[in-house]
């Protein structure tokens, strides 16, 4: 899993905005702080549809671009953001639940018309980009 580093911009009575080093060409918002991770790794999820992710640099790389330094001067934070790679590679995995657990997961799965590894799969990754 890769985490892109971004910069997040606030002025007074307007929305968080969130721009990527890495990823010139990405950009979110927020109006909440809560949101900013959530949207963040939509945005970045959108354009990585079209294009390959290039390798994120490191938070010692980021803090000597001068101009990632004059944002952080005028009063923008960093934050890290998780970026799971899509990929159609589908591969097995042995896993082991309690067994309440295990009915639970299942009826929940069958509520919202999944496989077991569908709804695992779609919560770890809510949890994982979450985090």
């Amino acid at each position: 899993m890769k985490h892109f580093i971004a910069l997040v911009h606030k002025e007074k009575d307007s929305a968080y905005g969130v721009t990527f080093p890495d990823l010139p060409d990405v950009f979110s918002a927020a109006d909440h702080e809560e949101d900013l991770t959530a949207n963040a790794v939509d945005a970045i999820r959108l354009w990585a549809e079209d294009q390959p992710t290039p390798a994120p640099s490191t938070h010692d790389e980021i803090m000597r671009r001068e101009e990632v330094r004059e944002e952080l001067a005028k009063g923008a934070f960093l934050m890290r953001v998780p970026f799971i790679e899509d990929s159609t590679r589908i591969v097995r995995a042995n896993v082991t639940f309690e067994k309440g657990m295990l009915d639970a997961i299942d009826t929940a799965a069958r509520e919202r018309g999944l496989t077991r590894s569908a709804f695992l799969a779609s919560c770890a990754r809510k949890e994982i980009e979450a985090a």
